[in-house]
């Protein structure tokens, strides 16, 4: 969080971030005016610092870089090289899906996380939107909320998005995906469904973004590190942890009228046989 946050810092923010990072078993024994003169600033630095990370205070920060602090220094992440082994690649892969996975958990915002499902149980209709690789994860999120009666679309066209969007209501839910969170069409959507007075969710990379300032309601996923092509092992990472909030989202919302879903499963299974017969 503080590596992905700092270069998006006020000065003196970034500056305790920066000792945190740097002295991280020194500064979770230090009280927050400690903090504040060793970096060099003042405690409202680092009180401000916990906000900016939406974090509840200064305690819960020191709590999370004390977790870390406990994890094995080889659970990191690792860029396929040219010529790799099968096994390699595997072992690899493998440990990146993981480790993307635990962050994306590790950094669930759960007041945002009650707010999202609150709001897509009330939809009256939820459009989601994404372009490229996001597409993929915004038809996997349409095709998972049918299964709850819902009006829901799919667009990965900024023109036929925007033709669905000019006539949202306050009912609906425009729930955009953009793991860089700076995707121009995505961003114009958001604004536009902004405008129309929908609610609005996003789901970007951890960090502040102009699609995540943009959205009522922001969600992250961990900001897995992208290296160059064709060895884009970090994009892989992020597809899967960007599904696996969408299954997050679909479970809590299930989970949240579960009498009411199971009766919309129940129909769903029974056409799927229905399909199926060969009578």
């Amino acid at each position: 969080m503080l590596n992905e946050y700092k270069r998006k810092l006020p000065p003196s923010e970034r500056k305790v971030a920066e000792y945190i990072i740097k002295k991280p078993h020194h500064a979770i024994q230090l009280t927050a005016t400690s903090l504040g003169e060793e970096s060099g600033t003042s405690s409202a630095a680092v009180i401000r610092l916990c906000k900016s990370l939406g974090l509840k205070g200064f305690q819960e920060l020191k709590l999370r870089v004390s977790g870390d602090l406990m994890k094995s220094p080889a659970v990191q992440y690792s860029n396929i090289e040219p010529g790799e082994t099968q096994e390699a690649i595997v072992e690899k892969l493998t440990n990146n899906a993981t480790q993307a996975l635990k962050e994306t958990s590790e950094l669930v915002n759960y007041e945002a996380l009650g707010m999202a499902v609150k709001a897509l149980k009330k939809a009256d209709r939820i459009h989601f939107f994404g372009v490229g690789a996001s597409g993929i994860i915004a038809q996997d999120a349409q095709q998972k909320f049918l299964r709850m009666n819902k009006s829901v679309s799919c667009f990965t066209d900024i023109h036929n998005a925007a033709m669905y969007i000019a006539n949202v209501s306050e009912n609906d839910v425009v729930f955009v995906i953009s793991f860089s969170g700076e995707t121009l069409e995505t961003l114009k959507i958001i604004e536009l469904a902004n405008q129309k007075g929908a609610a609005t969710i996003s789901l970007t990379r951890y960090g502040q973004s102009a699609i995540s300032d943009s959205a009522d309601i922001p969600l992250f996923i961990s900001a897995t590190r992208e290296v160059p092509a064709p060895f884009r092992s970090g994009a892989t990472s992020s597809r899967l942890a960007q599904l696996h909030m969408i299954d997050i989202l679909f479970v809590c919302v299930v989970t949240d009228q579960y009498a009411l879903a199971s009766d919309y499963l129940k129909e769903i299974k029974e056409s799927m046989d229905f399909i199926k017969s060969r009578k």
